[in-house]
This record gives structure tokens, sequence and C-alpha cells, in this order.
């Protein structure tokens, strides 16, 4: 079940928890057998930018559900793992039915903010979930943050840089690739009905910084961003085959899960050797062909998490998919709306409905959590597979696979840039951040405020000059 609210007047329509609620109960209603919505015995959450203590609560109790257990699952945890989570219970025994449902109302939390109207979302008065669930690892260090990792475009403008460099590709040649695989996105979301941005959007505009696409971190402009102002919301019920039939669920809507792996490891940026690669998804990708029995490249649909552009490409070489195409059936995180912390529970929804439309497909799903960190990937399709469902943590296998460096704070001398990107006040450039190797083969991050050479690194390849770093600061 899906909810949405495209609105424009200040204070108008509802909150987030009050979308959660009726994507709920659209799911009720999309099994054909809406009492399955009383056989809910967990409802899970993943955390949102609202403020709610135990929104699973609410939800439960209007589904008519009362004695399901609350799940929320704090942001760096994949959402991936909700999904995995409901799926083991199940398989041990442990549950039937599980609601798995996250949305955001930020579209109308920002019209009331910039119209000065307040708004007065449901207050749990701190109400605890039966189970809070906490992120292990960590995302980014501290050594990164001093050295300029202040938001997530510039990091993912980072790795794709590396990704340029590792393919040899020029600024003119990454930006065209950019803006190619992104009209895709752009020309799908003109297709998907739930697209929150379906206007056709292409290369040549994507391509270039203007008063309508202002330039974030080079070389990604506004709309090569995910758009999180956005109300929406996604419910999924996941449940036994028995307790399908038994509620009287239209088995014709059924859709099965044939692979839900995910790595709970997280490596930061700047201590993976490789800064073009994300090992951690390699391996779930092979997980996942070796229990399939053919390539992803095979799977007829698929919907890669899309936050920046740096996000799919990576994706699209760990997983073998083909670099030249475009892994969506919605439109992304920039078109078809991107909620915080929710998105890959739009996805799944979206992935149901084309299966049911195409029932002799199979459909992959991916998760990004943080900044390549942690790795989710799901195959759905119309009928069981051969085997049982592949369902785990490959964590263990995915540190083993991820070669590291050491990253030094503080460190005072010569080191070549590795990765970098360009940040901007009021569309200038105004400060540029590298990851940089030194002659030790150690690693560090640093940022320049010199407006002048950050304006020369958006023109001028920087990767492979020496910087002189002081601290989590350098001189070019």
């Amino acid at each position: 079940g899906v909810s949405s609210q495209p609105l424009d007047e200040p204070g108008a329509g509802l909150e987030a928890l009050e979308l959660m609620v009726a994507a709920a109960r659209s799911a009720g209603d999309d099994t054909g057998a809406p009492s399955i919505l009383q056989g809910v015995q967990r409802v899970a959450v993943p955390h949102g930018s609202w403020q709610y203590s135990d929104p699973g609560r609410v939800i439960a109790e209007r589904i008519g559900a009362q004695d399901a257990k609350t799940v929320l699952v704090e942001t760096g945890i994949p959402q991936q793992t909700l999904l995995n989570d409901a799926h083991a219970a199940i398989r041990a025994g442990a549950l039937e039915v599980a609601l798995i449902v996250g949305g955001e109302a930020s579209r109308r939390a920002t019209i009331a903010r910039r119209a000065g109207a307040t708004l007065v979302d449901s207050d749990q008065h701190g109400a605890m979930p039966d189970d809070l669930q906490r992120p292990a690892g960590e995302i980014v260090t501290r050594i990164e943050i001093e050295g300029g990792f202040a938001s997530a475009p510039g990091s993912f403008a980072l790795i794709d840089s590396a990704l340029r460099d590792a393919e040899g590709r020029t600024l003119d040649e990454h930006r065209d690739e950019i803006a190619g695989l992104w009209a895709g996105f752009s020309a799908t979301a003109a297709r998907f009905p739930n697209a929150a941005f379906p206007e056709m959007r292409d290369a040549a505009f994507l391509r270039e910084p203007s008063e309508s696409n202002r330039p974030i971190a080079f070389p990604y402009n506004k709309w090569h961003c995910a758009q999180m102002n956005v109300d929406q919301s996604a419910a999924i019920l996941v449940c036994s085959l028995d307790a399908a039939t038994r509620f009287g669920v239209d088995l014709d809507r059924v859709v099965f899960p044939l692979v839900a792996l995910e790595s709970s490891s997280s490596v930061p940026v700047s201590e993976r050797r490789d800064l073009h690669r994300w090992p951690a998804m390699e391996v779930l990708g092979r997980a996942a062909e070796a229990h399939l029995g053919h390539d992803l490249a095979a799977t007829e649909l698929a919907e890669v998490y899309s936050c920046f552009p740096a996000a799919v490409r990576v994706q699209q070489r760990a997983l073998r998919l083909p670099v030249d195409g475009i892994p969506t059936i919605m439109g992304g995180e920039t078109f078809a709306g991107g909620p915080w912390n929710n998105f890959v529970l739009q996805a799944t929804a979206a992935m149901i409905e084309r299966l049911r439309a195409e029932p002799d497909a199979s459909g992959l799903v991916t998760t990004v959590s943080g900044l390549l960190n942690k790795p989710g990937l799901a195959v759905y399709a119309m009928g069981p597979g051969p085997a049982p469902l592949l369902l785990g943590d490959l964590a263990e296998n995915a540190e083993r696979a991820t070669p590291r460096v050491e990253v030094i704070a503080d460190y005072h001398g010569p080191a070549r840039v590795a990765a970098y990107s360009v940040g901007y006040d009021h569309s200038e450039p105004s400060r540029w951040t590298v990851i940089a190797d030194t002659p030790d083969g150690d690693r560090c991050v640093a940022m320049s405020e010199e407006a002048e050479l950050a304006r020369q690194a958006t023109l001028e390849e920087r990767i492979g000059m020496t910087v002189h770093v002081d601290g989590a600061r350098f001189d070019a």
C-alpha cells in the first residue's frame, strides 16, 4: 500500500503518522482480505525525520492489531533489514504476519515553515517501542567530518570522482554520462503514476547549473540529488503462505521473495582502498547470482537505490548490470521522490505492482545505507523459486572482501589526490574537499577554502595532483 499527498496550502494535509496509517490500510485492501490487518503481530517502522517515539503503536491500534509488537529502526540500519527480520521470524515460526511501514510529510512541513505556519504533530510523550534497534559501526568518521565531509552530496561526488578516474573519463565525459543516466531516470518518472516530479528533464538541462538547477557539489546539481521534500508513505505486508490462505488473501496478488540479503558491516568511505568500488554489494550480488542460477543482469526489472548518481553507477558495476542501462521502474529518488529513510519500501511496493502486471518477470530492489556503507539486495517474483529464500547478513564476507587503508589524523606533508568534490556558496565554487594518499601509503582527508582553486577544480581534473596537507586543511 502507498499513500501520498501533493499539496501547496500551508497547514493542510496529513502528518507523516497519518500517511503511514493510510498506507497500512491500503496494504490491507490490496490483499483482497483487509481482515488480515487484525492478524498483524509485528509493526516495524524505519525512523524518519519526524519525532514520533513509537509510531508502530498508533498504526497497530488503528488497523485493529492492538497486540502487535512494535519495532522502531534508527537511521543507519538498512531498510532491507526490516523486511529480512520479518522473513526470518516467519521462517522460524515466531510470527505469521508482519507489517513494515514508513513515511514522510516533509513537503507539508516545508510549505508550512516557509509560510510561517505552525504544525502540531502527534506527541506520544516518550512512549517506547517493544524493540528499538540502533545501528552499529561508523558511517562518517571524525577525521572525515573535520576534513570537510559536510554533506551527503559532497561525499557521493567524491566517490563519483574516483570512479571517473578509475575509468579514465574526462570531466566533460563524466558530466555527460551522469546527465544521460539521470535523463533516463527522468523519462521513467514521466511514465510512473506516483512520481512526485514527473516533468521531463533532458540531459542538457541536467548537465548544466542554472537558476532552476543550482550546483550542489561538483559535478552534481540540484536535479542530480534525492528530492526529500515529499509526502509519501508505503506499507508492505509480509506473511506465511499458510496465513495468506487462512485469511483469504487473493493468491494471484502474492509476490514471493527469492533473495533477501544485507551486510551490516560498515566501512567508512575514506578507509576503502578502492574508492570507486563497493565490495560489500559485490558480495551480495555474487551470492544472489549463485542462488538464482543466472546473472542479475538477466533480471527483467530493477530499482537500484538512487540517492545520487554515484550510488547507481557504483552499483551497476558491483552487480554487473549494464553500465548504459537505466535501472529504475519509478524514476529514482530524484524524480519519483526520495522520502528520507523510506525509499526502499516505496520501491518494493512499486516492484510488487509491476510484477503483478508482468508475472513472468523477476525484480531486483537494492538498498543503500549511509555513504555506500551497508547494502541490501532483494529479488522478487510471482512464484516461489526452486530453492528456499536466500536470506542472510553477509557482513563477515563483506569485511573480508573490502581492502582497507589507514586514515590518519593531523597529517602534515605532501599527498596525492585520490578523489575530490567542490562545494558552493550562492552557486559559486567556494571550497573543495579531497581524499588523498600519503607517500607512506596511508590516507588523509582535508579541505581548502581557496575559492579560485575550487573553481579551477570544476574545470580541470585534480585527481593525481600533489597537495600539501596541514592537518584538516591543504594548499594546492
